[in-house]
């Protein structure tokens, strides 16, 4: 599908769903660029499922955009203004052409090893200008993969964002991705501008004329109110709560030991509030997935590693009710803002987290589907994917988010 306008911009964007991963590519970047009048874009976003060969599928692509940079890289699934679906082999790709923006792409590795490095290296390529506007980050998700009786080893964003930021020295707003493939936490693969890695960090800066608008969809509400400090911790694994074992708490919460058999642990979240205390508005909470419980029993894994020990955290229900409503509102709030601003929509990325698809959230309908009906009101391209962690803004403070939809939407000046 093409989107045409009197605009800087233009964008092209392409799906496919076959098991064959350069044709995928192939086909996905042949649609998206049949109607662009150039045949040198400036940088294309793709995903793709975990299940296929992504150098193949890079190939694929690289036959249609040459030595155009590809960034992106594994996903669940794919959202566009006419597809969804997490099921087969599904791929989606964006070309964009631009025109006064400026577009740098900059990719770092070694992230299992050391995160905030990993940031600061990719910060370091990148040269800031006053008319920076956005910071995309695409980065792998999985340190170490699942096995069937551990959790996932996650690299962890907020080292991750503390290394671009704090070389970067600017508040520039940064969005994107942790990646996953599928729901098992295999490793993932991250397309770095003119191949494909693992453990690696991929980001591209846009500065010039560009107004970049976002927005999060939540869905998870405290249990009870209570808050909870942590008295014992270490890294992403949690042990004891109120000086008490965690796993002990969570039993109580079920009424058994069941949900210690999923790997995410079904309907259950850890909440933290960075809002008024005992205040509840969904956009001041951070929410972290709780990745399962430990071999030994002895605690809980989460997605993430910012939480420390003496911190107070709610526990939050994942509401699917709730997260359809949020995705329906907080779409249709951003995009009469847009409106209201005077500027004209001309893309929207919505990262979607994995878990919030219809057959892991139980629920009847897709919440993306809210995002697709507003998207194509407003006669504006959409692309999507399905995450591991999602990255935006929160409170004046790029943070890494669990179990949300970010919609950003990219707008210029009537």
């Amino acid at each position: 599908m093409i989107y045409e306008r009197d605009t800087f911009m233009k964008i092209g964007s392409g799906y496919c769903n076959k098991r064959d991963a350069f044709y995928s590519g192939k086909t996905a970047a042949n649609i998206a660029a049949r109607d662009l009048i150039t045949d040198k874009p400036d940088f294309t976003l793709a995903f793709c499922s975990g299940q296929l060969d992504h150098k193949e599928f890079l190939r694929g692509i690289k036959e249609t955009v040459g030595d155009t940079p590809v960034i992106g890289g594994s996903t669940i699934g794919i959202i566009t203004n006419d597809y969804l679906t997490y099921k087969g082999y599904p791929s989606g790709v964006a070309i964009f052409q631009l025109d006064d923006i400026k577009c740098q792409i900059a990719t770092a590795g070694d992230l299992d090893k050391d995160e905030i490095l990993a940031g600061s290296s990719l910060a370091r390529k990148l040269s800031k200008t006053q008319e920076d506007r956005l910071l995309l980050m695409f980065y792998d998700s999985i340190k170490v993969p699942a096995s069937p009786i551990c959790p996932p080893i996650i690299n962890a964003s907020p080292p991750l964002i503390f290394g671009m930021e704090s070389t970067l020295q600017s508040n520039i707003p940064i969005i994107g991705a942790g990646l996953i493939g599928d729901y098992q936490f295999s490793n993932t693969t991250q397309f770095c501008s003119t191949n494909v890695c693992e453990h690696s960090v991929v980001g591209a800066l846009l500065s010039g004329s560009i107004n970049v608008y976002h927005t999060i969809m939540h869905g998870c509400s405290p249990i009870d109110g209570r808050y909870h400090k942590i008295t014992k911790m270490q890294g992403s694994h949690i042990y004891e709560l109120d000086e008490r074992p965690i796993v002990e708490i969570i039993d109580e919460l079920y009424g058994n030991r069941i949900w210690g058999k999923h790997y995410p642990v079904n309907l259950l979240t850890i909440g933290v509030n960075y809002g008024e205390k005992f205040e509840y508005r969904e956009g001041g909470y951070v929410n972290r997935l709780i990745t399962g419980i430990l071999p030994d029993d002895s605690g809980i894994g989460i997605f993430e590693t910012d939480l420390e020990q003496g911190m107070e955290i709610q526990f939050m229900l994942r509401d699917g009710d709730m997260m359809v409503e949020s995705a329906k509102n907080n779409s249709e709030r951003l995009m009469k803002n847009i409106k209201d601003d005077g500027k004209k929509p001309v893309f929207g990325l919505y990262i979607d987290c994995a878990g919030r698809a219809a057959e892991q959230s139980n629920t009847l309908t897709e919440e993306a589907t809210e995002v697709q009906e507003v998207m194509n009101r407003y006669n504006t391209p959409l692309l999507g994917f399905y995450s591991g962690v999602e990255i935006a803004p929160v409170l004046g403070k790029s943070r890494g988010l669990d179990w949300t939809g970010v919609l950003m939407v990219l707008a210029e000046d009537k």
